[in-house]
């Protein structure tokens, strides 16, 4: 079930989720919501420095960070992927976002095929900002993998685990969008509202592209392909989409 929570220090809403990461995050009346796409890839903590002296600079609280994109070395294991998002939501807690285990933040962390990164690093944010009464509301879905939350004893929770076929890359794609949807719908939006979707996978996704991503209209602004994979080891295939009202490239 999707549950909806305020962040009125934030200026938006999000979809709760797990200690690391929420299932999303929209503004609220008033506000919009900004991207910033680094140029280069700065490590965690000079991401979040960088981070924090920008927001200072344009004059919003640190509070105002919604949601961000990351790219690490390789796939973690399940335990090490906890151990990493502890050390992440540290910086969160001291800026006011994280508490007793809840987070608001949105996040995508993949791990790039090609020219991987030597550890964790920043590569995208967003944020609010005040924005006039009326405007279209903006938003940003965090990253979904080819998983369920649950599976039953002895089931992998994986979409057709270790398979890559055609059919099998189609399963897993229509599982991301039915979460994708679910997330978008919760947050009072649509397909038809974003302005960017993104897939990370690689392996041929042809076959979502045109069998499932198509047809539901879910790249309305063209489809952006990161030769990545999802975080964790195991899985083949991971989707964001976002709707924001100004994108800026730093650095």
């Amino acid at each position: 079930m999707v549950e909806i929570a305020k962040f009125e220090a934030g200026g938006y809403r999000y979809i709760r989720g797990p200690f690391q990461y929420s299932g999303g995050v929209a503004a609220e009346p008033g506000f919009a919501i900004e991207r910033v796409r680094f140029r280069g890839r700065p490590a965690i903590e000079a991401g979040f420095a960088a981070i924090e002296a920008y927001l200072i600079r344009i004059g919003r609280p640190l509070t105002a960070f919604c949601a961000c994109e990351l790219r690490s070395p390789a796939p973690f294991t399940e335990e090490g992927f906890i151990a990493f998002n502890r050390v992440y939501v540290g910086t969160l807690e001291r800026w006011g976002i994280f508490k007793d285990d809840e987070n608001p933040v949105a996040r995508s962390n993949v791990c790039p095929e090609t020219d991987p990164p030597a550890e964790p690093v920043f590569h995208a944010f967003s944020y609010t900002v005040p924005a006039e009464a009326g405007a279209p509301v903006t938003f940003v879905n965090a990253g979904s993998a080819d998983a369920r939350e649950t599976a039953p004893e002895g089931e992998s929770r994986v979409i057709r685990a270790g398979e890559t076929s055609a059919d099998a890359m189609r399963a897993k794609g229509a599982h991301v969008l039915d979460t994708q949807g679910g997330r978008l719908t919760a947050l009072g939006t649509g397909w038809a509202d974003a302005t960017a979707t993104q897939v990370y996978s690689v392996h041929d996704i042809h076959p979502v592209l045109e069998n499932e991503i198509q047809p539901r209209g879910a790249a309305p602004a063209g489809l952006t392909w990161f030769h990545a994979r999802p975080p964790v080891e195991g899985l083949d295939y991971e989707m964001d989409v976002r709707s924001v009202s100004v994108e800026r490239i730093l650095g």
